[in-house]
């Protein structure tokens, strides 16, 4: 089948057991030079917004992008063996990338809010690293916007891979952000009721298609296979 799956990694393919927000707070508190009032809010949200926010609600100047972001890596960077402690690959992710690795004609890749490095790093804490291609994933430094990011990862795969311009691509994850950035940019939602977000609101949210999770690997080539127009 010719398909490319962009995958959310927070609540999606890993569970970040809280270190995520502390990551936010390390990384403010490295450029404030204080600690923010309250915790990040997260949600789907990229970096560059979720930091913004942080400034904004503490009445605090804007930073430069460089300076927050080389504050996110080296904070993501010291966390690195807390999250392989404290987090976990969500169950049935690395049947489910594994599949698809193996199959011809799909490009799989990531689009997150996390910068680069910390996406990697998420990643690589439970050896996931290596069933995606992360060279042509779309990242929270990219854009503000998290709907944004599609037509960055697009370019950026249609650059690297010889792939027609019409070739489906699926979203895959656990928010009505990343439900909105589908529907946004005309590709398809797969939801996964696997983070904060009941399968009720996702639904609400415009996505035809939820799962309760990743477990059933059978179930998901399905839809993939739906989306791709190999599906007899």
């Amino acid at each position: 089948m010719a398909l490319i799956v962009l995958w959310d990694i927070d609540h999606t393919l890993i569970d970040n057991a809280g270190v995520s927000k502390e990551i936010y707070g390390a990384a403010f508190e490295a450029v404030a030079q204080r600690r923010p009032s309250g915790p990040a809010v997260t949600e789907g949200r990229t970096d560059r917004l979720i930091m913004r926010e942080m400034f904004d609600r503490d009445g605090l100047a804007r930073p430069g992008w460089d300076t927050v972001q080389a504050a996110l890596e080296a904070a993501g960077s010291e966390r690195f063996e807390e999250l392989q402690r404290r987090g976990s690959a969500l169950p049935g992710v690395r049947d489910a990338l594994t599949a698809l690795a193996d199959e011809p004609g799909i490009i799989s890749s990531v689009l997150t809010g996390n910068i680069a490095p910390n996406a990697r790093l998420k990643l690589a804490a439970f050896e996931l690293d290596g069933l995606v291609d992360l060279s042509v994933g779309a990242y929270g430094a990219d854009h503000l916007e998290r709907a944004a990011l599609v037509a960055v990862a697009r370019d950026r795969i249609h650059r690297a891979y010889a792939v027609p311009a019409g070739t489906p691509v699926a979203l895959v994850g656990d928010t009505p952000r990343d439900v909105e950035a589908a529907l946004t940019s005309g590709v398809q939602i797969i939801a996964v009721a696997s983070g904060v977000h009941a399968a009720h609101a996702l639904h609400e949210a415009g996505a035809d298609v939820v799962l309760p999770d990743l477990i059933n690997t059978g179930v998901l080539l399905s839809h993939f296979s739906r989306i791709s127009g190999t599906q007899s």
